[in-house]
């Protein structure tokens, strides 16, 4: 399998101002990233397997097969980028990978959502912090962080 080439736009790191400080890099977890997509090619597998049954196929089993293969080599193929987007929490704001920046006093909302944790702007502008082990810690920092600048 050929090697997936990190986009460009991935490199763009976005960097501290004067007067701001780190505090803490949210990296994704790679028992999070496998688990999700475990749980998502058992859905998508017994979704095909009732559809071909459903539809009185002879051999209702390749749908499973088929959607556990395509998920896991989806999987294996995407896990270097998956893994590599880091978003770093300041005492000003979230900055994320591709260069996006949400500033604390922007943020509406900050919520746990399967394993990752969400972010809603004032605009409605939103974002997903992937794979995250513990997405409730992480929205207790975020908060925190924001409460901070109050």
């Amino acid at each position: 399998m050929s090697k997936l080439p990190r986009d460009s736009i991935f490199g763009v790191t976005v960097p501290l101002d004067s007067d701001e400080r780190l505090l803490a890099s949210l990296t994704p977890d790679a028992g999070v990233y496998w688990r999700s997509n475990g749980i998502m090619a058992v859905v998508l597998a017994a979704l095909a397997g009732v559809a071909l049954v459903v539809m009185q196929q002879p051999a209702p089993w390749v749908g499973p097969l088929g959607a556990v293969l395509a998920i896991g080599l989806r999987a294996a193929y995407l896990k270097s980028e998956a893994l590599g987007e880091v978003w770093r929490l300041t005492n000003r704001r979230l900055l994320g990978p591709a260069g996006r920046i949400v500033p604390l006093s922007s943020l509406k909302a900050a919520e746990p959502f399967f394993g990752a944790v969400q972010l809603i702007t004032q605009g409605g502008d939103k974002h997903l912090i992937k794979y995250q082990l513990d997405a409730v810690a992480v929205v207790a920092a975020i908060e925190k962080a924001k409460g901070a600048r109050k």
